[in-house]
């Protein structure tokens, strides 16, 4: 094994045999805390990079283009470049082949293999020739000595161009997205299942999960594979001592969501603007309310799947497409598509893709609004590059979407139980607290009564927050929030504010008066106290997340005072 000295943020590398004449590539960044601005990452990310050395070599991926001085020394240690045969791309998105234009330059000679979208991708990325072999499902690569590579089509796990890697030697697959997590560690595998599965489902729902038909699609091209002995993944550690399990979790939460009764249709322009990163925000707003989302690039679809899509859809999301360019004509073919086969009170929504040659957002709507669809939320308009507010405003679209869309499921289910039983559900009295958050430019706040005490060392509570809460993403692990105490006899004009519906992207906090608290975030003026915590751990607790945090700081305004009482007449809704 190989490591070389931090720098910068605590970047470093790793180099192991994983295989026969096969080497892992390991990019390790320590402290990156957020992907693409959207998702928060609690333990860092890696980027995996492959090589296979038979009588051919192959590269599987590169890396991050921050990666570029250390990945290439630990590469040229390995090799020497001018003897690289093959460079395969499991997909095109730059944290996976941001050094492609280096390994070209240092072997000009290398035949780059992938999907044909991946090949277009590359071709108007690079902007010049080179050696390259598109390849279908089943095609295979012979590498010599036993290292016999077989390729699966994989579309939208998670972009449309990916591809999977068998390698009948090693009984290697190599996965790229697919099966991986955002988690740096020494370890190259994944020997503590405990320690990673958290992020393993966090990962899973952000990404792969708006796309659960298509993790269903090459779940079953993977069982046509001989035996699968190790899961090799394009973030954190490897799979090799929880592989059919984790394969297990892939099939069961995917069956779960294609499962679902009510289906969104995203869709977007990959490598186009910011497309793609606010689509996925959009969708994983969508996903928390129990809506599934199907996800479709309208560079790359296909028409039928298209109408397919549109024709059994509650709901519609649509980023503007480019009005020239590569992907002007396919995109607007499916534009067309979708407002041929859209229906009157289907919801739709749209968003801008974040670029100057973008079709206006206003124009597209007002197509949809002459066929009788209802907006499901304001036209998002990106008129600078995205900031960390601009992904909490699409995910909580999407969140508003996904509530109207299974507003009529959630009264069945108020009306689902036993008379007797949500009248003793209702007994259990509560608290009323207010939830307060910071995070840069982000603010959040609700409405909680599901709070108690849970331990002395260390002094912690726990809350019950509903998993579709916008806040709900803002109460990760280490992330810092303050539990406002209201009072008995004083309480309402808060509750009434905050009880409120906001419109995506509103500032929650208008005509209240708060101050800061020593971790950012705002405490109420006219609360009965106050506690600072930090979220320890998240815990799934049904259609409810646990949130466990300790407290360090808080403070009591009135001490004769008593705290507001929440008592309902029925358990099952607020």
């Amino acid at each position: 094994m190989v490591a070389l000295a931090e720098v910068q943020r605590r970047l470093t590398m790793q180099s192991v045999e994983i295989g026969t004449h096969t080497t892992a590539i390991r990019s390790l960044d320590w402290d990156r805390d957020r992907f693409d601005i959207e998702f928060g990452l609690q333990n860092g990310t890696t980027y995996n990079s492959f090589l296979i050395q038979g009588e051919s070599t192959a590269l599987i991926d590169t890396s991050h283009e921050k990666f570029r001085s250390l990945y290439l020394e630990i590469l040229n240690g390995l090799i020497d470049p001018a003897k690289l045969d093959y460079l395969i791309i499991s997909h095109t998105e730059p944290d996976h082949s941001g050094l492609v234009k280096d390994i070209l330059a240092l072997a000009p000679q290398v035949t780059v293999v992938g999907s044909k979208i991946a090949i277009q991708f590359l071709e108007n990325w690079v902007h010049q020739p080179f050696q390259k072999r598109m390849v279908k499902n089943g095609d295979r690569l012979d590498l010599g000595n036993g290292h016999i590579l077989e390729f699966v089509i994989a579309p939208n796990l998670h972009w449309p161009d990916t591809i999977f890697t068998y390698d009948a030697k090693t009984q290697i697959l190599y996965t790229c997205d697919a099966f991986g997590m955002h988690y740096c560690d020494d370890h190259t595998y994944d020997e503590d299942l405990e320690l990673i599965e958290e992020d393993f489902q966090y990962y899973y729902d952000c990404l792969m999960g708006p796309n659960a038909r298509s993790v269903l699609s090459a779940l079953k091209r993977m069982g046509e594979l001989p035996t699968i002995t190790t899961i090799a993944t394009g973030h954190g550690p490897l799979l090799y001592y929880n592989v059919t399990e984790l394969i297990g979790r892939y099939r069961q939460w995917s069956q779960e969501q294609a499962k679902a009764e009510t289906t969104v249709a995203v869709f977007y322009v990959s490598d186009y603007g910011f497309s793609d990163r606010l689509s996925q925000a959009i969708a994983q707003g969508i996903m928390k309310t129990g809506v599934a989302v199907e996800m479709i690039d309208l560079r790359s679809a296909d028409p039928q799947e298209v109408k397919e899509q549109v024709s059994i859809a509650a709901g519609l999301v649509i980023g503007t497409p480019p009005m020239t360019g590569p992907a002007a004509t396919a995109a607007h073919t499916a534009i067309s598509t979708i407002l041929a086969t859209a229906k009157a009170k289907q919801s739709v929504g749209v968003f801008e893709s974040g670029y100057r040659d973008s079709e206006s957002v206003h124009l597209l709507l007002s197509k949809f609004r002459d066929l009788g669809l209802n907006p499901a939320f304001p036209p998002i308009l990106v008129k600078e590059t995205p900031t960390e507010a601009t992904y909490k405003l699409c995910e909580e679209a999407g969140t508003d979407l996904g509530q109207w869309l299974s507003r009529e499921r959630s009264i069945k289910q108020i009306k689902a139980l036993d008379n007797d039983l949500e009248k003793a559900l209702g007994r259990l009295s509560s608290g009323l607290y207010i939830l307060t958050t910071s995070h840069g430019d982000l603010s959040s706040a609700m409405l909680a009564s599901w709070v108690m005490q849970t331990s002395f060392k260390p002094l912690g509570v726990t809350i019950a927050v509903a998993r579709d809460r916008a806040i709900e993403s803002l109460l990760h692990v280490g992330d810092r929030f303050v539990l406002n105490v209201l009072e008995e006899g004083n309480y309402q004009s808060l509750m009434k504010h905050f009880l409120k519906r906001f419109p995506p992207g509103a500032d929650r906090f208008e005509g209240i008066k708060t101050y800061p608290a020593t971790n950012g975030s705002p405490i109420l003026a006219d609360a009965l106290a106050y506690m600072e915590c930090e979220v320890t751990r998240r815990i799934q607790g049904g259609d409810h997340w646990l949130i466990y945090s300790t407290v360090s700081v808080g403070r009591v305004s009135k001490p004769d005072a008593l705290t507001a009482v929440h008592h309902r007449q029925i358990g099952n809704h607020y």
